[in-house]
C-alpha cells in the first residue's frame, strides 16, 4: 500500500508545558496538572468543571477497547508519543503513517480563550504554538505538520499571530473562533482572510466555532459530572461522541460561501475537520437549491453556484466514513482527506492500514491513494513519502 498521511492528528500536552512555555507572569494561572477520581492524571481548566482526564484522548499500547475509559490514565502509561515528538514519528510509522497534520486540544485552548484577559488569552496560545513548532514537530518537521491555533481578540491580533507562526514552520492555521471575535461571520474579518490568503495558510475549522464570552462554562449536571468521572456509559454521550461537527459543520461552511467570502479571496482554502464528508453532497445540494430560490430577497450575489466553491475552497478530513468514500465523485476526490485522529479514542492505531484498507476495497489505487496522501500532502507542501 502506498504512504499514507494522517490530515488530522492532536497532541495531549506534556506535564511540563506550562511550566516551560508560558510567559512567567501568567503561569500560575496555567492549566494545574492533578488526579482524577481514579488517580490518573487530569487537568484542571478554569471552565468551572471537573478535572479533564486523559482516558479518551490518548493512546496506550496495548489497551482493548473493552478497557477504554474516561479515568484513570497516566502520562507515564501511555504512549510517549501522545506528546513527544521523536516517540510519535516511531508509533505513526508503526501504524504505515508517513505525516501528521497536528492540530491543538481544544478542551485546553478554552482555558485561555474563555476569558476576558486579551493578554492572558494571547499567552496561552502563544505559548501553545511555541511549543509545537519549537518542540514537538522539530523532531521531525518533514513529517509533523504543525497547525497554528489562532486567537478571537481581534483581527489585527490574530493576523500577527499567523504572521508569526508561519515562520515557525506552522503551515496552516486553526480557528476555533471568528478571528474578529464576533459572534457572526462580517466583513470585519476579511483582513485576517486577505493576510491567510497572501501568505498561504489553510484555514481549518475542526467541528465548532465559539463566539468569545458566548462559550458557556463546563455544564456540571450530574450527567456530565458522572462522564467526567467514567461513570455514564450511556446513549448521550455516545451519541455526542457519534455526531461531531454535524450541527455546526455544514452551516459555518455555508455562512462562509455565502457571503461571498470566496468571491473576495478566490485562493483561500478551508478544511472541515473532523466532521466527515458523508453529508457534504446532500448539503451542497441544498445550498444551491436555496440560494436559487433566496437570493433576491437576501441580496446574496455569488459568481458561481454554492456547490462550485465546495469544489473549489474546501477539503474534507474523516476517519471513518464509508458512505463519504462511496460518494467520493459527489464530494471530489480531490477535496477528502483521511486521518487517523491519533491519539484520539476514534483512531485505530496501529491497525490503521487494515482499516484503509477495508474502507477502500472498491476503490482504485490512484484514487486512494489521493485520498490518503496526494491531497494533504498537496495542501500542506508534504514531500516525505513521495
Amino acid at each position: 500500500m502506498d504512504p499514507m498521511i494522517s490530515s488530522d492528528s492532536h497532541i495531549v500536552e506534556p506535564p511540563d508545558l506550562w511550566e516551560k512555555w508560558l510567559t512567567a507572569d501568567f503561569r500560575p494561572r496555567a492549566p494545574k496538572l492533578v488526579k482524577d477520581e481514579e488517580g490518573g492524571d487530569a487537568w484542571l481548566y478554569n471552565d468551572g468543571g471537573a478535572p479533564a482526564p486523559l482516558g479518551l484522548v490518548t493512546v496506550t499500547r496495548g489497551r482493548p477497547r473493552e478497557e477504554l475509559r474516561w479515568s484513570g490514565a497516566h502520562y507515564d502509561a501511555i504512549n510517549q508519543g501522545n506528546f513527544e515528538g521523536s516517540a510519535r514519528v516511531k508509533e505513526m510509522l508503526e501504524d504505515g503513517v508517513v505525516a501528521e497534520v497536528i492540530y491543538s486540544p481544544q478542551r485546553t485552548m478554552r482555558h485561555f480563550m474563555l476569558g476576558t484577559d486579551d493578554e492572558f488569552h494571547l499567552a496561552g496560545i502563544r505559548a501553545y504554538n511555541d511549543w509545537l513548532a519549537r518542540d514537538f514537530c522539530a523532531k521531525a518537521p518533514e513529517r509533523l505538520i504543525g497547525i497554528a491555533q489562532m486567537p478571537s481578540v481581534g483581527v489585527d491580533a490574530a493576523i500577527a499571530e499567523m504572521k508569526r507562526a508561519k515562520p515557525l514552520g506552522h503551515r496552516g492555521v486553526l480557528l476555533s473562533a471568528w478571528p474578529s471575535g464576533n459572534t457572526n461571520l462580517s466583513e470585519a474579518d476579511d483582513p485576517f482572510f486577505a493576510e491567510a490568503e497572501r501568505l498561504g495558510m489553510p484555514i481549518s475549522i475542526h467541528c465548532a466555532l465559539s463566539a468569545r464570552g458566548k462559550v458557556a462554562p463546563k455544564p456540571k449536571t450530574a450527567t456530565e459530572e458522572k462522564m467526567s468521572r467514567g461513570e455514564a456509559t450511556g446513549g448521550k454521550q455516545v451519541s455526542m461522541l457519534s455526531g461531531a461537527g454535524l450541527d455546526t459543520m455544514p452551516l459555518i461552511m455555508g455562512e462562509i460561501i455565502l457571503t461571498g467570502v470566496h468571491d473576495r479571496f478566490p485562493k483561500l482554502q478551508f478544511v472541515s475537520v473532523e466532521s466527515g464528508a458523508g453529508w457534504v453532497p446532500y448539503y451542497a445540494e441544498q445550498m444551491d437549491d436555496r440560494y436559487d430560490r433566496n437570493k433576491y430577497w437576501a441580496k446574496i450575489k455569488l459568481e458561481r453556484k454554492p456547490s462550485e466553491y465546495v469544489r473549489s475552497n474546501w477539503s474534507f478530513t474523516f476517519i471513518i466514513d464509508h458512505y463519504g468514500v462511496k460518494n467520493r465523485h459527489a464530494v471530489g476526490v480531490d477535496r477528502l482527506m483521511w486521518s487517523t485522529d491519533y491519539p484520539h479514542h476514534g483512531c485505530d492505531w496501529p491497525r490503521s492500514r487494515s482499516v484503509v484498507a477495508e474502507m477502500f476495497e472498491d476503490v482504485s489505487a490512484a484514487e486512494r491513494r489521493a485520498i490518503t496522501y496526494d491531497n494533504a500532502a498537496r495542501l500542506y507542501g508534504i514531500r516525505v513519502g513521495e
